[in-house]
């Protein structure tokens, strides 16, 4: 397994970020900074711990991960991607989310028509 260098790039919007990119399969696995923010305070505050390759990594909540997938669709401009990815882990999560942590911040974030039509895109997996 090979991996690409992390390459760090500012956004737009004015935060930064890494990646990590597995060449065989192109799966990326993406690291934010921690800011101050009320939401990275609350996502970092209900991270959990998953093996990954052997080692322990700490990752954000399904919930948290679909809020910052639907802040992303919003900050881009409708990026496809990040909604597909919110979908996809609505899709997969369903009755397992915690659906009133989402509904606070989804109105806190400013996000609620991208939530209205994921909820209504959505085919929750059984």
């Amino acid at each position: 397994m090979a991996f690409k260098s992390p390459r760090r790039s500012g956004l737009e919007i004015g935060l930064e970020m890494s990646d990590i990119i597995e060449t065989d399969s192109g799966n990326k696995i993406d690291f934010w900074l921690l800011t101050d923010s009320p939401f990275d305070q609350s996502r970092f505050s209900r991270r959990y711990a998953e093996k990954f390759m052997g080692h322990s990594i700490n990752v954000s909540s399904p919930e948290d991960t679909i809020l910052a997938k639907l802040r992303w669709t919003k900050l881009s401009g409708g990026s496809a991607k990040q909604f597909q990815d919110a979908l996809g882990v609505f899709e997969l999560q369903g009755a397992k989310l915690d659906m009133e942590y989402i509904a606070k911040w989804v109105k806190k974030l400013t996000v609620e028509s991208i939530w209205q039509e994921l909820l209504e895109k959505a085919q929750p997996i059984a």
